[in-house]
């Protein structure tokens, strides 16, 4: 079958892109996973979708079977149980082939074309370490944490109590969520990024040592986002392509993973910010994210017993 100039011309441009494997982490995700799963393997530029399978139902687990027998570019890696996002993300980044990689969590639904954009990005932009797109709810809203300044102390306790209503234009009483900030109309760099959709080279998650493994969950994003930035990095928001984030979809306590958020916070604060601040400061901050954590056990668990009763909708994350 003859090829034309116009095909040549496409394949020489994707060659020069790069490929990209997928890698999914996923622990009790349900069905949504599928539709994940295939909308990533519709991606052009796509060289494998690599599922690592922290523990699903047994119906989870045929389905996603049944799909890779279908595609071979899907590979799976199960039998390590539930060792957490991070450790989870290397496992399946030592088995990508890709020369980029794509974190996406699986409740994330790529649109058509948005890897091969994401590609193109980085190629005209070298210096660039990760970028991610506009991350949405399900009714189109830009979703909260897709972009976001970076971390600390105190930018958390700005965002907890609003603070940047007291000075909306000084620059150190800035929200740590952006979302509801005026939206982005080009590239630009931005601080952190979520792990819901982060594409990153190959290259500079390797220079880095990949995910911190000493996340069992929350937070590993961001702790890679300000290392990427220390190896001299930019983190890009690419607004003119998005994904559709469900949320909501994990079947897991949220109790379970609220515990998990807060001891990951306090890791990243003692990791990162003990120069900053004296250990008694530290100390005080760590006391504050469990005293909230225990603030909020209870309603938590209300709303997800009601939730198993079908007695209230779907709960906000």
């Amino acid at each position: 079958m003859a090829v034309s100039a116009e095909d040549i011309r496409n394949r020489t441009q994707s060659d020069a892109l790069g490929t990209c494997s997928v890698v999914m982490v996923s622990y009790q995700t349900g069905p949504v996973l599928i539709d994940s799963l295939r909308a990533a393997l519709e991606q052009e530029a796509v060289d494998a979708v690599i599922l690592v399978d922290n523990g699903n139902s047994a119906e989870t687990r045929r389905a996603v079977d049944t799909l890779a027998e279908a595609d071979k570019r899907l590979r799976i890696i199960r039998g390590h149980g539930n060792v957490g996002f991070a450790r989870g993300c290397n496992l399946g980044a030592r088995a990508a082939t890709g020369s980029h990689l794509l974190l996406l969590n699986p409740d994330c639904m790529l649109r058509p074309g948005v890897v091969q954009r994401g590609l193109q990005v980085l190629a005209d932009n070298p210096s660039a370490g990760a970028l991610t797109v506009r991350i949405e709810n399900t009714d189109g809203t830009e979703q909260r944490g897709g972009r976001r300044n970076l971390m600390t102390p105190w930018t958390c306790l700005v965002e907890q109590f609003r603070l940047d209503r007291l000075m909306p234009n000084h620059p150190h009483f800035q929200r740590l969520n952006l979302n509801e900030t005026e939206p982005l109309t080009e590239i630009t760099p931005v601080q952190c990024i979520s792990g819901a959709f982060m594409l990153i080279p190959r290259a500079m998650y390797d220079r880095v040592g990949g995910m911190d493994e000493d996340y069992f969950l929350h937070v590993e994003d961001v702790d890679l986002c300000l290392r990427i930035q220390e190896a001299g990095g930019a983190i890009l928001y690419v607004p003119d392509a998005a994904v559709t984030h469900v949320k909501g979809t994990s079947r897991v306590f949220p109790l379970v993973v609220e515990w998990h958020k807060s001891v990951s916070v306090a890791k990243y604060f003692g990791k990162h910010f003990r120069p900053q601040y004296p250990d008694l400061a530290l100390r005080l901050i760590s006391m504050a994210i469990f005293l909230r954590l225990a603030v909020r056990a209870v309603p938590l668990t209300l709303n997800w017993v009601l939730e198993r009763l079908g007695l209230r909708v779907a709960r906000e994350d």
